[in-house]
């Protein structure tokens, strides 16, 4: 398999650590996009929407970092990832909606802000940070990982922009259980840390 991917893309991350918790072997392949690579032709083909990551299974092209999570589960046949039964299955589905709605709009954003230079308003999506957060911090207050005592393919959409939110100027010292949490994540067989940069509260 081929992960294309930017190494500062949360979104990106989220696949690669997916490969690699799974132990699938894989090849990264970096898409540069200060020099607009994403939009190049030959990318577009890939993917229309001109973003990143996209896996390359031998030729089935998957885009859409939460769509990748759900593909490598579904093939390979890893139903303690992502449950079959109804319920278990539509809980994870509400935290895929969450890692592309209240987590890009609130860790994700602000990390772009100190990163990228975003044109945001670091107050109001600091803010947003910090609401998604509590309301994942409350959850947290009884169980291990989002659905219980073992991680799914919703502990990893959530990750990579949390456990980087300090880079986005947002504080995690009031968080307990996300910190826990947090750590579990990285004690997993097969992690893989999401590349650190010197902004925010990490300068």
């Amino acid at each position: 398999m081929k992960l294309y991917r930017h190494p500062l893309s949360g979104h990106s991350h989220r696949a690669q650590l997916f490969l690699a918790l799974l132990g699938v072997p894989h090849e990264l392949v970096d898409v540069d996009l200060l020099a607009k690579a994403h939009k190049a032709p030959d990318f577009l083909k890939l993917n229309s929407f001109g973003q990143v990551p996209v896996l390359d299974d031998d030729g089935t092209i998957v885009s859409d970092s939460n769509a990748i999570l759900v593909y490598l589960a579904k093939k390979l046949g890893r139903s303690d990832w992502l449950p079959e039964d109804p319920a278990g299955a539509a809980k994870v589905q509400k935290w895929l909606s969450v890692a592309a709605g209240e987590i890009a709009y609130g860790p994700a954003a602000a990390r772009l802000v100190t990163v990228f230079g975003a044109g945001l308003r670091p107050e109001e999506v600091i803010a947003r940070a910090h609401r998604i957060l509590q309301l994942i911090e409350d959850e947290l207050t009884d169980r291990d990982f989002l659905l219980g005592s073992r991680p799914t393919i919703a502990d990893v959409a959530l990750y990579s922009y949390v456990s980087s939110a300090p880079e986005g100027n947002v504080d995690l010292s009031g968080y307990a259980n996300v910190k826990a949490w947090l750590g579990r994540i990285e004690a997993l067989p097969g992690f893989v840390g999401f590349q650190k940069t010197a902004a925010g509260l990490a300068a």
